[in-house]
């Protein structure tokens, strides 16, 4: 195939994330003209960013620059931009700035964000783990609490501040409660001396009844449990969350008081999946068919996150796992590939699922693939090994395998910055919200009427 004007076919891909990057690179040989826009100019490895979070890892350890990455593909562009709109019928997006782009094929790999269900007011009052300001502000946000604890001389406000709320009882939440009970009872206790006896409270929240419900059976689930609670993490399974302001989270029958509440339940699509004007499911998604083509639209396709996949014979999408993006990605490559040579492309798209992991805490992890049910030291090693393989660049993986094993050898974490705005002003707000009593009615968060709000376990 080739444009009315003999140019090459243009290909424009919207995210650099594992989607999006897996398809450019995938693209790097054909005879298109490909453009990635993203509106960060770094790819993120997004399961590694709780270690960001919990201070394990710097933001450069798991990001590597998109054009460093595509620089040898000559066929590339790629622009930092917002993309505002995308006109599936003039084949055309809209940036937030600069002329808008003409594509003859659309690869929207856009991602995801954090999911409220409806209850947007508890952004303001809640941490999500999305992005690398995510992270960054959650450990930030973790680290004052222990700053503000030692400098705190009221024992019940220090409490508050050492207690740490999960909601959201998927891999992410596993993992970031079992990092934040480390983080507290060995990276830091030699750092402090007024709260060293004191261990921080981690609480982590599920609605369902057990853990890790999407894909995990229920060995591996009671299996993560029981590994939490024996590093001290409560885990709250079959809880409903009703509210949450800036004292705690309300639970049906309780309430948690709190500073730092980590909110890691749920994601939807990017709000750009609406303005495709297509059908989208529940949380945004949309709904493509059997070769991820958007239905009426063939030259357009999205993967990934944006993307609601049902394989043919069962119920349910396939989910938001970067392993799905990246072999969507490299279907869609190759069906782009055959249109433009003029080749019969594939027609189904087939998942072929290299199983699912967590790690929950030092030698702690679950795993599985098929019918192979892995936990403890080995489900660990290979977590590891499976993360440090598929980082980008061999400085990335050497510098993470050299953090991680300084920090089993000696339970150190060296990414403990505090940054970001003035601290001292900040520790001062934190210990002072603390210490304040919690008003006796907390017209912020209603009691619970009809149906309780749902909220489902995060990635």
């Amino acid at each position: 195939m080739t444009t009315h004007s003999g140019e090459r076919p243009r290909v424009v891909i919207i995210g650099g994330g594992f989607g999006g990057l897996t398809a450019a690179r995938a693209l790097k040989k054909a005879n298109v003209q490909l453009t990635l826009v993203d509106r960060s100019n770094y790819h993120l490895f997004q399961p590694l960013l709780y270690q960001v979070a919990m201070a394990g890892l710097s933001p450069a350890d798991i990001a590597a620059p998109i054009r460093t990455v595509l620089r040898r593909q000559d066929n590339t562009t790629v622009l930092l931009a917002d993309v505002t709109r995308v006109d599936l019928q003039k084949k055309q997006i809209e940036l937030e700035t600069g002329a808008p782009l003409d594509y003859d094929y659309l690869v929207l790999a856009a991602g995801a964000q954090s999911a409220y269900f409806g209850h947007d007011d508890w952004r303001t009052c809640s941490l999500g783990m999305k992005s690398v300001d995510d992270a960054i502000e959650v450990r930030r946000r973790v680290l004052l609490a222990f700053e503000a604890a030692e400098r705190e001389d009221d024992p019940v406000a220090r409490r508050r501040l050492l207690t740490f709320v999960i909601i959201g009882g998927g891999p992410t939440g596993v993992e970031v409660a079992g990092a934040l009970t480390e983080l507290g009872k060995f990276a830091l206790a030699d750092d402090f001396r007024r709260i060293r006896s004191e261990k921080p409270r981690v609480v982590l929240v599920e609605r369902a009844n057990r853990l890790l419900t999407g894909g995990f059976v229920e060995q591996l689930s009671e299996a993560a449990k029981r590994d939490l609670e024996a590093i001290g993490v409560e885990v709250r399974v079959g809880e409903t969350v009703v509210g949450i302001d800036e004292h705690g989270v309300r639970l049906a029958k309780e309430f948690i008081e709190t500073p730092t509440v980590l909110w890691t339940a749920g994601v939807e699509a990017v709000p750009l999946t609406r303005t495709l004007h297509v059908p989208v499911d529940r949380t945004g998604r949309v709904i493509v068919g059997k070769d991820c083509s958007i239905p009426g639209h063939p030259e357009s396709f999205v993967i990934g996150d944006a993307a609601a996949f049902t394989p043919p014979g069962t119920e349910h999408p396939l989910p938001g796992l970067s392993p799905v993006a990246m072999q969507q990605a490299r279907f869609v490559a190759k069906v782009i590939k055959d249109r433009v040579d003029g080749r019969p492309p594939p027609v189904f798209f087939r998942y072929f699922d290299k199983g699912i992991m967590a790690t929950i805490g030092r030698s702690r992890a679950v795993a599985q693939t098929g019918k192979l049910r892995l936990r403890g030291l080995i489900a660990w090693l290979a977590w590891l090994f499976v993360h440090i393989w598929y980082l980008i660049g061999f400085r990335n993986r050497l510098v993470v395998l050299f953090d991680w094993t300084w920090s089993y050898l000696t339970y150190k974490r060296g990414a403990r910055l505090i940054t970001g705005g003035a601290a001292p002003g900040r520790l001062l707000a934190l210990a002072e919200r603390a210490g304040r009593p919690m008003p006796r009615k907390t017209p912020s968060i209603p009691p619970p009427r009809g149906e309780p709000v749902t909220h489902h376990a995060g990635k």
